[in-house]
């Protein structure tokens, strides 16, 4: 069954806005406030000049890949669900084999508006994170994906704030009014999770957050696009087609960063590429163990009886759910999960339902090494004895078995004293930096390079690389 898209809507759409006006009045009442926070917390350079941005107007391959140069304040952010699948069952939990629901069953009304409004949060958390960087853009080609990033983050959060609006009333408006309300590092007012308040000051710090926090997105998307309530599981689809773009940058941002470095390494005869502009690989190892022992966290604690029952209910499932071949139940399943505690790093038995948190981790690690490995064979090809790595799961850690206790990159347990006369070796210290910092000369020539990053190999759309990608 296909569905129509009305993308000259004031708010483009193919959930049939017109047909529910009392719907389409609360979200026309929401967008201004959209608007204002987007002009407010938005991008801070640049965001009135036409970009070269990739539109959604349909749910299709070629739909959701129009370019053209566009405004950001004329962005047509819009509430996109893939098509549904006919004859859609539950695949998991203790409705398995039911089908899906296009309501909210009472029973799961505030754990569903919950996992939305955690996943809602989010979105517009990053773009506050990133409102500085266009000022620094090491290139045109980087200010448009930044602002490709931006402008989809801000789709992703109106397709939440569909959600509750359409299915949870008077609760579902005030969640989405309070997602506008709190801010990226607020002191008083804070984003929901740890890692969406932490600072993006540098591009480097943008790109690693780009490959590991929205790969984080991508798992949690894609367990939420298994559930049971089927119109939160079309809207994930969907946005799971422009998460890819969001961790393309990172991927291939920091693979340039390498590259450039090699460069430097080899033309001055030396490891220390920092007096002549560029970034060490050893920086980039601190960035990297930063980035992911803080992405780690936003799965939770090994174990959760949140997330356990959020299974059973068929409310989330598992990254490729239908793809597993056990009973997708997990009662009567176990596994052992990692346990910290002050005799050493050990593990304990539990049920695969109650570890459901660290099974997603543990899938996410495995996609995350991928990217390590391409950078890795770089630097093999380029002659380099250095090599990039994951650190222990245990590292930096505040949230689950590991929280208090000071464990090395390696998965050695250190004493307080122990961990303070090593820290500086593994997370990047304020020399490190004050050193990116100075790097962060904006670029705004079309196909020139800040002098750290190796420019991509190959444009946007089979656009060249010196394309004028934003109009000056």
């Amino acid at each position: 069954m296909s569905i129509t898209v009305d993308i000259d809507a004031k708010i483009p759409n193919n959930v049939d806005l017109k047909g529910d006006r009392r719907l389409q009045r609360a979200l026309e009442s929401w967008q201004p406030k959209f608007i204002r926070w987007w002009e407010e917390l938005g991008p801070a350079a640049f965001k009135d000049n036409p970009v070269f941005l990739r539109t959604a107007i349909d749910v299709g391959q070629k739909g959701w890949a129009n370019f053209g140069h566009v405004s950001m304040p004329d962005y047509r952010w819009g509430v996109f669900l893939a098509e549904p699948e006919k004859d859609r069952k539950i695949a998991f939990g203790e409705h398995k084999g039911q089908d899906v629901w296009q309501d909210v069953p009472g029973e799961y009304r505030s754990a569903l508006r919950r996992l939305i409004v955690v996943q809602g949060d989010t979105e517009p958390a990053s773009v506050e994170q990133q409102r500085q960087l266009s000022l620094t853009a090491p290139s045109l080609y980087d200010m448009r994906n930044l602002f490709q990033v931006n402008v989809e983050e801000g789709r992703h959060l109106w397709a939440m704030v569909y959600l509750l609006h359409r299915y949870f009333g008077k609760d579902g408006r005030g969640e989405a009014d309070a997602m506008l309300e709190r801010h990226s590092g607020d002191s008083d007012n804070p984003r929901i999770l740890g890692a969406f308040n932490e600072e993006t000051p540098d591009w480097l710090s943008f790109f690693f957050f780009t490959y590991f926090t929205d790969r984080d997105g991508k798992f949690q998307l894609a367990s939420m696009r298994e559930s049971a309530f089927d119109p939160l599981s079309r809207t994930c689809d969907f946005m799971l087609k422009e998460e890819a773009h969001h961790m393309f940058v990172g991927a291939t941002g920091i693979g340039r960063v390498v590259a450039r470095t090699l460069e430097l390494m080899r033309e001055h005869n030396t490891s220390d590429v920092h007096p002549f502009g560029g970034i060490n690989l050893e920086v980039l190892q601190k960035y990297l163990n930063f980035h992911y022992s803080v992405s780690l966290d936003l799965f939770g604690a090994e174990t959760s009886t949140n997330a356990a029952n959020y299974y059973s209910g068929g409310l989330k499932g598992r990254f490729h759910e239908e793809r597993r071949t056990d009973d997708h139940v997990l009662t009567t399943l176990y596994r052992y999960v990692p346990e910290a505690t002050d005799a050493g790093i050990g593990q304990r038995e539990v049920t695969q339902l109650a570890s459901l948190n660290e099974t997603l981790r543990e899938d996410y690690t495995v996609d995350c090494q991928k990217g390590i490995d391409r950078w890795n064979r770089s630097l093999t090809e380029a002659g380099s004895d250095f090599q990039l790595r994951l650190p222990h799961i245990g590292f930096h850690r505040q949230v689950g078995t590991f929280t208090g206790y000071n464990v090395s990159p390696e998965g050695q347990m250190l004493s307080t004293d122990e961990w303070a006369a090593q820290v500086d070796n593994w997370l990047p210290t304020d020399a490190d930096k004050a050193h990116i910092k100075s790097l962060m000369v904006g670029v705004t020539e079309p196909g020139k390079m800040a002098g750290w990053i190796a420019p991509p190999t190959s444009g946007i759309n089979q656009k060249p690389v010196d394309y004028n990608y934003i109009k000056l």
